[in-house]
């Protein structure tokens, strides 16, 4: 081997080692992604799903001529909804869902029910004709449970308060919640929303 192959070798051989102690050069940083902006949570109260506060359009304490903005007028103006339709009156107007009934008292919105014929959802994903197990497991300790004044058990009565609420019967008119009636087959045969007219297990009474 040649005495100038040696030396370009021996220099090679230096550059490798160099290379090789030198810390490893940072990749140029990528510039960051702006942040995407989140979807906003959905507004159950607002949504398809019913809750005390209200469905859709319909908020518990909004006035008779309110509701007929948004829904219509009385499907059924024929029907008596109360004793006293004055203080106290049910109806379904006319755009409103088969199945549901609302009740008005003394010109305010303060109970949206559900009955047989309705597949509406209330924010747990519970509807009519669900098992009452399947209630008591989507609250947990939320859920009260109350003999049903009509029928003998497993008919019974399921309520939820979601603001106010408490033990013993409710007063407080900002109090919301939900009831879920069940009946002798053990499944929810009606949904009550609202404040503390959902205690009514008789129509207006």
């Amino acid at each position: 081997m040649s005495h100038r192959l040696k030396q370009l070798l021996g220099a090679a051989g230096m550059i490798a080692l160099l290379a090789a102690c030198s810390p490893e050069t940072e990749a140029p940083a990528q510039p960051t992604p702006p942040p995407t902006t989140a979807d906003p949570a959905p507004d159950l109260a607002a949504g398809p799903n019913l809750t005390g506060e209200g469905w859709e359009a319909l908020r518990i304490g909004m006035t008779r001529a309110e509701i007929v903005e948004a829904l219509g007028e009385d499907a059924n103006p024929d029907a008596v909804g109360g004793p006293d339709p004055e203080s106290c009156d049910q109806f379904r107007p006319e755009r409103a869902p088969e199945g549901m009934l609302l009740m008005v008292q003394n010109d305010r919105l303060t109970r949206i029910s559900l009955g047989d014929e309705s597949d509406i959802t209330t924010d747990k994903g519970l509807r009519v004709g669900d098992p009452a197990e399947r209630v008591k497991a989507a609250y947990g300790d939320q859920a009260q449970v109350t003999p049903h004044k009509y029928q003998s058990a497993p008919a019974e009565y399921i309520t939820v308060w979601s603001r106010g609420g408490g033990e013993g019967y409710i007063e407080d008119e900002t109090a919301r919640g939900i009831v879920y009636e069940i009946g002798s087959d053990g499944t929810v045969m009606a949904i009550h929303a609202g404040g503390p007219s959902i205690q009514y297990v008789e129509g207006c009474l």
